[in-house]
């Protein structure tokens, strides 16, 4: 059912995706401003995932999964119906606050009812869901973009709605209760114990390692490609704004074929080359993005690495997403833990609303080049991080 929930809610942000910038850059604002209003959805995000790991504790995954589901459909609705850049921007944001709750509510009801030796290969199943609908959507997307620039809002409202339906009518608690009660002595009984919980996991290199990837994730994925990659297509490339809709193809479709084997290997030779291996192959594939700008004004090339880039990217979210989630989970041992997942969700909040603005002032004062090398940059530094950080998945638990 996850799975299912997580395909319809992709398939309509791979639908609205290449839409944002487009339709922010048709109010006559800059790239900035254009890229802010990714920027408010990722805030928003980040500024209501404590809250949304707290409402997760308090009334239950289900309960704030559909919740959340429903509060992004209508406030993407009423964005495509948006008369000015600001209606626009506060209406996104408000989509990112239930962003948070579906996200943080998911991600938790995943990890506590999943056994640390298949850890990697749930989050890859659970990935899956996202793929399916990111293969599709992106396709669709550009088709519905070469229509209207509104038109791709009102869709993501529909499949929202599809994936909220499902978390009401098919998504049970049933099956939690004997998880339940087996980790309810080790349950943290109040908020105070629950922050040194959270103090805790900070202190573990471990957690940090994965909330620099996921940081990462936001930074370039959900940062630096959402924002520039349409961008670039029309301004760099100066071709048609449908392209960037089969570009972000390219990347689910690469996505899709690494992720089983990504998760695969997460679950048998551990978290830590899992993200070894995706923030390798982020940093080639930003490098490519900047090649393909300096190459710009051959068409036929700039696109062509363009391509090559998107695919290199896609593989390296498959290895970047299923392993930092089994590492929390490891870290977890199926404790509920609200607070300790919504920071983990945080840090990818973080990049996005970082990522954007920052790529956003570097392509206003310094170029397409410049806004890709910065991912580059960041990816070295996460590196680091994973490098120095231990593994989760116990030996005796590798099968």
């Amino acid at each position: 059912m996850l799975a299912g929930i997580a395909f319809f809610v992709a398939l309509g942000f791979g639908i609205v995706i290449p839409a944002i910038p487009i339709f922010a850059r048709s109010f006559d604002v800059s790239a900035l401003a254009a890229s802010s209003v990714v920027s408010a959805f990722a805030l928003m995000r980040f500024i209501a995932s404590p809250g949304a790991g707290w409402l997760t504790d308090r009334f239950g995954e289900r309960v704030i999964l559909a919740t959340g589901l429903a509060i992004v459909a209508g406030s993407s609705a009423l964005a495509g119906l948006s008369q000015n850049f600001g209606q626009l921007l506060i209406l996104r944001g408000i989509g990112g606050v239930g962003s948070s709750m579906f996200t943080v509510a998911a991600l938790a009801l995943l990890l506590r009812v999943v056994a640390a030796e298949q850890r990697g290969r749930a989050s890859a199943a659970f990935q899956a869901g996202f793929l399916f609908g990111g293969v599709t959507g992106p396709a669709v997307g550009g088709l519905v973009l070469a229509w209207s620039f509104r038109a791709p809002f009102f869709v993501y409202a529909a499949t929202l709605t599809a994936a909220m339906i499902i978390a009401l009518v098919f998504l049970t608690r049933a099956h939690l209760v004997e998880e339940e009660a087996a980790v309810a002595a080790n349950e943290s009984p109040t908020d105070a114990s629950k922050t040194a919980e959270l103090v805790r996991f900070l202190r573990m290199p471990a957690y940090r390692a994965a909330l620099g990837v996921n940081f990462l994730n936001g930074f370039v994925t959900f940062g630096i490609r959402a924002a520039l990659i349409p961008l670039f297509v029309i301004e760099g490339l100066r071709q048609d704004a449908a392209l960037s809709g089969f570009a972000f193809l390219f990347a689910a479709a690469a996505q899709a074929l690494a992720l089983i084997p990504a998760g695969r290997m997460a679950d048998l030779r551990g978290r830590r080359p899992a993200m070894i291996i995706g923030t390798v192959a982020t940093i080639v594939g930003m490098s490519v993005l900047v090649l393909a700008d300096v190459v710009s004004g051959q068409t036929t090339l700039g696109t062509l690495l363009l391509f090559l880039a998107m695919s290199i990217l896609g593989v390296a979210l498959a290895y970047r997403s299923s392993a930092p989630a089994a590492a929390v989970g490891d870290l977890m041992g199926g404790r509920r833990g609200g607070l300790p997942i919504a920071v983990f969700q945080m840090m990818s909040d973080l990049g996005s609303v970082i990522g954007p603005l920052l790529a956003g002032y570097l392509l206003d004062t310094a170029g397409f080049s410049w806004a890709f090398f910065i991912g580059a940059a960041v990816s070295v530094v996460a590196l680091l991080v994973v490098v120095r950080s231990p593994e989760t998945l116990h030996r005796s638990e590798k099968t």
